[in-house]
């Protein structure tokens, strides 16, 4: 089981505030603003707060979070919502991946290509990128 961050008592608050707003609107969602309507926080006051919704409260109800343009932020009951959202996030780490990738390792390996520390790290990283793409479709 993976390990849980330890929860500031802010997070823990804002998070909280969050949870309790998203739960209000079930199984609508809320976008950024609407939350901040909602629980009087500030944008970045509920950016913390959907963080420990995401790391925490999520893995102890077993009730996963999801985004979408139209809806916001949401907790469903649907499959597809959770499953659309895991993609999304998958092809984002894929993209922040590739960049990694071709703009530090690639131009690194051509000025030092016997570096042993940056074959390595490309080799990994392009097998991981190669799952990335397929778990992302």
């Amino acid at each position: 089981m993976p390990r849980r961050r330890e929860a500031r008592p802010l997070a823990e608050h804002y998070g909280g505030l969050v949870r309790v707003a998203l739960m209000g609107t079930c199984p609508a969602g809320l976008h950024t603003y609407q939350l901040m309507a909602a629980t009087r926080l500030t944008r970045s006051q509920v950016g913390r707060g959907i963080q420990h919704v995401r790391d925490v409260v999520a893995a102890e109800n077993l009730t996963p979070i999801a985004w979408t343009r139209r809806d916001g932020f949401m907790f469903s009951d649907d499959p597809a919502d959770w499953i659309e959202y895991d993609k999304r996030q998958l092809r984002q780490i894929l993209g922040r991946l590739t960049r990694v990738i071709t703009g530090t390792l690639d131009p690194h390996l051509v000025r030092c290509p016997d570096d042993e520390g940056a074959q390595l790290a490309t080799a990994r990283l392009t097998g991981v990128r190669a799952t990335l793409a397929q778990l992302s479709k």
